[in-house]
C-alpha cells in the first residue's frame, strides 16, 4: 500500500512535466493518425452544432451521425471525460463560476474559435498541429495567423484592464471542491469513472462498434495528459507576449518535431494516402482563420482541446465557450457552403511534393526550433512582454 500511495502521489498528486506530457501527447496522436485520423477538436465540436442547430430545426441533415458514434466527438467526449476524471482522482475538480465579464468573453471567444476553425479547415489542434505535422502548408500559415490572434486578443484584455476593469470584475464562486482536510470523495468517483470507461469500448465491441471505443480511449489518453501537465497551445501563443514564460511553447515545438517524424513515416512507407490532412487553406484560410481563432482562444482562456478538457475540471466559462464554439463552427460552415465560399480559402500544398522530403522535413524543423528560440530568447530580455 505504500509504495502504491507514493505511485499515485507521483501520477495524481504533483503537475506532470509540460515537455515529457507534450512528447506523449504527439506520440498518441501520431497512433491516432495510424489508427484512422489524427487529432482535431473542431470536427466533433462542429458535429455537436450540428445537432443543436437540427434539433431547434435550423438545418435539416438526415446524414448526420450521432455524436455518440461520430470519431470527432467520441475523441471530444473521451477528452472531457478524461480531463474530469484525472481533476477528480487529483482533488482538483470544482465547478468554477467565473465573474459575469469572463462569462461573456467565453461566449465571445468560442464563437470566434469557431469561425476562425471553419475559415481555416481545423482548429489550433487540426488546422496547425496536426496539420502542420501532416506536412501541409496550410499548417505554417495558420501558425501566423495564431500569433497574430494572440498578440491581439492580449492587447485587448490589456485595454480592458486599464480602461474598463469593471467588465470583468466581481466575485468567483466555487462549488463541489475537494474538502481540505484530505477525506475528499472526488478519487473514488475519479476511480469509478476510470473504470466505466475502461469497460465502455467492450460494450462498444459488443454492439459491432469497436473503432468507436477506440477513438473514444484516445480522447481519455489525451484528457488526461493535457489536465496533469496543464499542457495548453493557448499558452504556447499567449504567454511570451503576456510574462515572457517560454515553457509552453518549447513544449509545444518539440511535441510538433515529434509528431511530424511520425506523421511522416507514414506517409512515406504509404501507410497513410500522402495528401491525408493536407487542407485547401493555404492562404487566406488559414491566416485569416488563424488570426480569428487567436483572438477567440486569447478571450476564452482554451484553445481547441484546452476548452474540453478544462470544461471537464469544472470551468463553466470554458463550457460556455465550447456551446458557442460548436455553435459558430455549425453555422460558419453552413454559410461558407451555401456562398460557395469554402473551395476558395485556399490551396492544398503537400510540402515534400513542393519541396521534397528532406527539404519539407527541414523546414518544420526550423520553423519550430526558431519559435522555441525566440520564446527562449524572449524570455530572458521580455522584448515582447506586456507584463514583463
Amino acid at each position: 500500500m505504500t509504495a502504491f500511495r507514493e505511485q499515485y502521489a507521483a501520477v495524481f498528486g504533483r503537475p506532470w512535466p509540460v515537455w515529457g506530457a507534450a512528447v506523449l501527447a504527439a506520440t498518441i496522436n501520431v497512433f491516432l493518425f495510424a489508427f484512422d485520423r489524427p487529432f482535431t477538436a473542431s470536427d466533433g465540436v462542429r458535429n455537436w452544432g450540428d445537432w443543436i442547430l437540427t434539433a431547434v430545426g435550423v438545418v435539416r441533415r438526415p446524414d448526420l451521425i450521432a455524436p455518440w458514434l461520430y470519431s470527432g466527438s467520441l475523441i471530444n467526449l473521451g477528452v472531457l471525460l478524461g480531463g474530469l476524471t484525472a481533476a477528480l482522482l487529483a482533488r482538483e475538480f470544482a465547478i468554477r463560476v467565473p465573474p459575469r465579464g469572463e462569462l461573456v468573453k467565453g461566449v465571445i471567444g468560442g464563437a470566434l474559435m469557431g469561425v476562425g476553425a471553419m475559415l481555416a479547415f481545423g482548429c489550433n489542434i487540426g488546422g496547425f498541429f496536426s496539420a502542420t505535422s501532416a506536412l501541409s502548408l496550410a499548417g505554417l500559415g495558420m501558425m501566423v495567423g495564431l500569433l497574430a490572434g494572440a498578440w491581439l486578443g492580449l492587447r485587448y484584455l490589456l485595454w480592458e484592464m486599464e480602461h474598463r476593469p469593471a467588465w470583468s470584475s466581481g466575485t468567483a464562486r466555487v462549488f463541489a471542491g475537494a474538502r481540505t482536510d484530505g477525506a475528499s470523495r472526488q478519487p473514488v468517483a475519479g476511480a469509478l469513472l476510470l473504470l466505466a470507461l475502461l469497460v465502455l469500448p467492450f460494450v462498444y465491441a459488443r454492439w459491432g462498434y469497436v473503432p468507436q471505443g477506440t477513438f473514444l480511449l484516445f480522447g481519455v489518453a489525451f484528457g488526461i495528459v493535457f489536465q496533469r501537465s496543464r499542457f495548453c497551445l493557448v499558452r504556447a501563443f499567449r504567454e511570451p507576449f503576456m510574462t515572457g514564460d517560454g515553457e509552453h511553447t518549447r513544449a509545444a515545438a518539440l511535441a510538433i518535431v515529434v509528431s511530424t517524424l511520425g506523421f511522416a513515416i507514414l506517409k512515406f512507407a504509404d501507410l497513410k494516402d500522402r495528401g491525408e490532412w493536407v487542407f485547401a487553406a493555404a492562404g487566406v484560410g488559414a491566416l485569416a482563420g488563424g488570426l480569428v481563432f487567436g483572438v477567440g482562444m486569447t478571450l476564452a482562456g482554451g484553445c481547441g482541446a484546452g476548452s474540453i478538457w478544462r470544461a471537464g475540471e469544472g470551468q463553466v466559462k470554458l463550457w460556455a465557450a465550447v456551446v458557442c464554439f460548436a455553435l459558430g463552427a455549425s453555422l460558419t460552415r453552413l454559410a461558407l457552403t451555401q456562398t460557395g465560399s469554402l473551395g476558395k480559402l485556399g490551396v492544398a500544398v503537400f510540402l515534400p511534393a513542393a519541396l521534397g522530403w528532406s527539404s519539407a522535413l527541414v523546414l518544420v524543423v526550423v520553423v519550430m526550433a526558431a519559435w522555441a528560440a525566440l520564446a527562449t530568447w524572449n524570455e530572458d530580455s521580455r522584448k515582447f512582454s506586456a507584463l514583463g
